[in-house]
């Protein structure tokens, strides 16, 4: 990084560190950047994005002295966890085990007091850095060199990487799913980082997802006599259906409470604008 982008990256920080100290202990949001859904075969300049894996874990905003969820929580790690994380930076990225494993994340970060072995198995995967300068390219110059400085193991910088065209786009998507993984992200290569749902920031996922908000338990019929047959959600813009798909025995019995957050799975959207096949996913369980 050259001198000038150097001290500039630098007075942002400490510019802007109070004022995020602030919002961290007011538990409001972190002015995270959030991404808008991309499908196979719609226009895209592939080649201006760089593309990584997305990884189903837990978001999370350092702002210098601790982590923060996507609510503005604190997350209380161990204080070995965050020793070696930079003090004059903020990082955006994910806190991540292995592939298929977001249950048991989830139970130990959302833990008021950590527990030393279970963290050893985190990992802090960073995609970008909120308040450095310039392109996301640079920006991800900048994160290596903060993880070379940092000296642990568990803070790691998500892997990039350079597409040809929409072929090489559907056959990453292809393996990194065929693995057991959930799909891609997309990181426009020129662009700052911009708070909220912009196009600069893309994911890519063999089946679309959104949330709501559960408002109502209806009563299971046949095998399910005795449990709840579906769940009664609304999407932020109003809009009510019935989720039946996709909920186990068990949560059948004990169902997400009326009031939770749930993600949900659909294969695009009916002629009326709600949601194609749409399954259960799981709680949306913010620290």
């Amino acid at each position: 990084m050259s001198q000038p982008a150097s001290a500039l990256w630098r007075a942002n920080a400490l510019i802007f560190g109070l004022l995020l100290t602030a919002v961290a202990r007011s538990q409001t949001p972190p002015p995270m950047q959030l991404a808008e859904t991309h499908h196979l075969g719609e226009p895209l300049d592939i080649p201006a994005y760089w593309v990584s894996e997305k990884y189903d874990g837990v978001r999370a905003w350092w702002d210098g002295q601790q982590l923060l969820s996507r609510s503005g929580h604190r997350l209380s790690a161990p204080a070995w966890f965050t020793a070696c994380l930079p003090r004059d930076a903020r990082l955006d990225g994910e806190l991540w085990t292995r592939r298929g494993d977001f249950e048991n994340l989830s139970g130990i970060v959302r833990r008021s007091v950590p527990d030393d072995a279970d963290w050893r198995q985190i990992h802090y995967r960073v995609f970008d850095l909120p308040l450095a300068p310039g392109r996301f390219e640079q920006r991800h110059q900048r994160l290596l060199e903060l993880k070379a400085a940092a000296g642990c193991r568990w803070f790691e910088v998500v892997e990039q990487r350079a597409l040809a065209d929409a072929p090489a786009l559907a056959s990453l998507l292809a393996r990194v799913v065929a693995d057991g993984g959930e799909g891609l992200m997309l990181r426009r290569r020129d662009a700052p980082y911009t708070a909220g749902r912009n196009r600069d920031l893309l994911k890519l996922k063999p089946a679309d997802d959104a949330e709501a908000v559960v408002i109502a338990h209806q009563a299971g019929r046949g095998k399910y006599q005795g449990m709840v047959g579906a769940l009664r959600v609304r999407r932020d813009d109003g809009a009510e259906f019935a989720i039946g798909s996709g909920l186990s025995d068990a949560q059948r019995r004990n169902p997400p409470p009326i009031g939770s957050t749930i993600t949900y799975a659909y294969n695009g959207l009916t002629r009326s604008g709600l949601p194609r096949f749409a399954r259960f996913v799981r709680v949306r369980q913010d620290p």
